[in-house]
Order: structure tokens, then sequence, then C-alpha cells
């Protein structure tokens, strides 16, 4: 048995985080790495238009953002491992769908179902059951890193498998990859032994009115939703850019994205730092937001010769990815108190909707108005979403905790109080179904000791 309190994470909370965050890998580098190849393999299919290559490659997007917080929600009540399953069966079926498709319709089809096995809730969810509190935000990190390294990787292997295997090729691998999913739960990943009711990573349907009416959280929820849809909308035009205008063939184009995202992503550290060490965030993410718009603009105006479209796009990724790192850690920073679970997966859905309206309107766009017309909408976009980052309050640099009550403690109607008087402490509530305290806690002003006597307190006065 592993010590409650032991600063490092066990052998089996170890497993887990890594289990989980392949399958999460696995799962989105298939959702992925039909990004690069669509618009330029896809035309191939009988009935495409770029309308409908467009839709296809947001069509995920919309049944993974109405379904995602219902399983999330249902795996609370019936367990999380049945919903992995079944959602990663769904998604393995939706790739044979789009594999076996020889018209566009077939692999929006497979598609749209790819998009329902919506497992991303319900696998945050068994982490949060599978590790204890002091080692969940690392856990929860890996994951995190998981999915960045997985859009990474699909940039440049979407396009090389592609070239060997075709479409159909590329689907059947997504296929297997989501089989490997079931095998790496079944096999990898330590059994739960009690379900978490846990409002860090769990949606709280009592709190969904609060996180919805929330300004600053509609904010960030624009940010994703602009943020993929320009993504989205982006890789309709950039692959038949580099094609049209760049000369470049399009079994050529790993290169391009993989010297992008290399040096975007060393790139992007720079600004993560200094955002999070001078409490610059809101500075970091409206500059990232104009260089975004001006890359779009950069496109329309200059991507004229394969040199322009290179620079653009790694400038475009520096910018993209110092966007998608830094969104879910203002979140986390906004969402009050034991609302952190519920904000997630709004925000969560507002990803999966921007990814859905970017492929259709790029499409739509690229159809009724050639490439320029596709980066001029996405410059847009990146004006709507500019004006609401310069409105944005400095988001508070807070941490989110969460601390087990002794049952006669939730009696105690001056506790809550008595925690927001502590220095550093911004938010408490105590919520009484899970007997657990929620607090938001500033690291660099927190008094810990005068907290942790606070706590003390409360459960000796209750228990005595």
């Amino acid at each position: 048995m592993h010590d409650p309190h032991s600063e490092r994470m066990s052998a089996s909370e170890t497993r887990a985080a890594g289990g989980l965050a392949l399958v999460f890998a696995f799962r989105m580098l298939g959702m992925f790495m039909v990004l690069p190849v669509l618009a330029t393999y896809g035309m191939d299919l009988a009935g495409a238009t770029p309308a409908l290559i467009g839709l296809a490659i947001g069509a995920y997007g919309l049944t993974q953002a109405v379904l995602q917080i219902p399983f999330g929600i249902l795996s609370d009540r019936i367990g999380r491992l049945p919903i992995i399953y079944v959602g990663l069966l769904i998604f393995a079926a939706g790739a044979v769908l789009a594999a076996n498709a020889d018209s566009i319709w077939g692999v929006i089809a497979g598609r749209v179902l790819q998009g329902a096995g919506a497992i991303s809730a319900a696998v945050m969810a068994l982490l949060s059951d599978l590790t204890r509190e002091q080692h969940r935000t690392k856990a929860m990190a890996m994951i995190g890193m998981s999915i960045g390294l997985s859009f990474a990787v699909a940039m440049v292997v979407g396009p090389l498998l592609t070239r060997a295997y075709g479409l159909s090729g590329l689907f059947w691998v997504t296929a297997g990859m989501a089989l490997l999913g079931i095998l790496i739960i079944a096999l990898l990943v330590p059994k739960a032994s009690r379900t978490l009711a846990h409002r860090e990573s769990n949606v709280a349907r009592q709190a969904l009115g609060a996180t919805l009416r929330n300004p600053e959280l509609l904010r960030l929820n624009i940010g994703i939703l602009v943020l993929h849809a320009i993504l989205m909308a982006s890789f309709v035009a950039l692959p038949l850019a580099l094609v049209d205008e760049g000369a470049l063939p399009k079994e050529e184009h790993w290169w391009v994205y993989l010297s992008a995202l290399l040096i975007g992503f060393f790139g992007m550290v720079p600004f993560i730092i200094y955002a999070e060490k001078k409490r610059r965030m809101k500075r970091v993410l409206s500059g990232a937001v104009l260089v975004l718009l001006l890359c779009e603009l950069f496109f329309w105006l200059f991507g004229h010769s394969l040199h322009a479209l290179v620079a653009g796009i790694v400038v475009f990724f520096t910018a993209f990815n110092l966007l998608e790192a830094s969104l879910p850690s203002l979140v986390s920073k906004v969402a009050p108190a034991g609302g952190k679970g519920t904000a997630m997966g709004v925000y969560s859905t507002s990803q999966f909707l921007g990814a859905a309206l970017g492929g259709i309107l790029g499409g739509w766009l690229y159809q009724h108005g050639g490439l320029g017309l596709v980066f001029v909408g996405c410059a847009l976009l990146g004006v709507i979403w500019l004006l609401a980052a310069a409105t944005m309050r400095e988001p508070p640099y807070v941490t989110s905790l969460r601390r087990p009550l002794v049952a006669a403690a939730l009696a105690d109607r001056g506790l809550v109080g008595r925690i927001l008087a502590v220095p550093g402490v911004s938010d408490a509530v105590v919520v009484a179904e899970e007997t657990a305290l929620y607090i938001k806690v500033d690291t660099q002003q927190l008094d810990r000791e005068l907290l942790e006597r606070v706590l003390e307190d409360a459960a000796d006065t209750h228990s005595a």
C-alpha cells in the first residue's frame, strides 16, 4: 500500500497516467492525421467539392461537441470503463467506414461517427479516480502534453502514411490505434477501486448555468472556438496553397509541418515563461492572437511563393502552440472554486464546435472565393477574438486545491469565512455531497501554515 502523502507518484499512478495519456494520444492522432492531407488527396473521391472537403475536415467536431458532456455525466452513473470501451469502438467503426468509402460522403459519415466516440470527459474522470490529490495536476499535464505531441506527430506522419498507403490506409491505421487504445485500458491501466465525484475533473450539472454566464470564461470559450475554427479553415487552404502557389508536391508537405512545429514549439516557450513569471498573461495572449490574425493577412497578400508560405506557417504555428498551451491554464485560473471540471467541459465543447465551424466555413469560402477568401475569413475571425481578448481582465494567478473534510465539519457555518480570511486564498466552497472543500490560492501569497491550522481546527472541533 503506498503512502497517501508521498511526494512521488506511485507505480500504479504512473501506469494510469501514462496509459491514459497514450489512449488520448492515439485517439487525437487519428483525428488530426487527416488535416494536412484531406484537402489535397480528398479531391480524388467521388462527389468531392471544396465545401464537402471542409465538412469532412470539421465533421467530427459536431458529434464530439454534442456528446462529450453527456458521456461524461453518464460515466458517473454506469462507470468509466464501459463508456471508454464503447467510445473507442465507435471511433474505430467510424475509421473503418471512412477507410471503405469511395465517395466524399462516406468519409464525412465516418468522421461524424468518429466524433461520436466522445470519451475525453470519461478518461479525465478515470484519471481522477486513479490518482491522489497531490499528483492530479501532474497526471493531467501528462495528458495535455500527449495531446500536443500527437498533433505535432500527426502533421508529419499523416502525409507520410497517405503517400505510402493512400487515404484509405490512413483510416485503417486510425482504426488500429483505437483498438490498441482498448488493449492499453484493459492490460496497462489499473482498475479503479472507487468512482470519485470530483469537481476538478467532472462536469457538475448544477454548476453549468454559472459557468455559461461567467463573462471571463465566455471570452476564453470564444477564444478556443475561434482558434480551432482558424486552424481547420487554414487546413482547407494551406495544403492547396503549397501545391498551387508553392509548387510543392503533396507528398513533400510533411517537412514543412515538421519544421514549423519544431520551431513553433521552441519559439513559444520564452513567452509562456514570461507570461507566468511576470504575470503578463493578458498581454501575451492578446499579442499571440494579433500575430495569428497577421499571419492570415500575410498568407492572403504575400503567400505566392514557397518561401513566403513556409515562413508564414512557422510563425502561425508558434502563435497557435502558444495559445493552445495557454488557454487551458487560463480556464483553470478563472474558473470559480469547485467549477474547474465544468468550465473545462464547456471549454472542450467550444473547441470541438470551433473545429466543425472552421472546416465547414473554410470549405464554403474556398468554393466561393478561392484561397484568398479563406484567409480573409480567418483574419476576420481573428478580429473577433482580438476584441474579446483585449477586453478581458488580467487573470488571477491562482491554483485550485481540493481538501477532504470530516463529515461533521459540514455543519460549520463559519468555515468558509475563516478559510477566505487566510492570506492568499481568493475563493472557497464546501461541496456537501463530496464532503470536500475547494479553494483557489495564490501560491506566492498563501500562508500555508495558517491554512493548515484552520483546517485542522475544523477537523478537531467537529470530531471532538
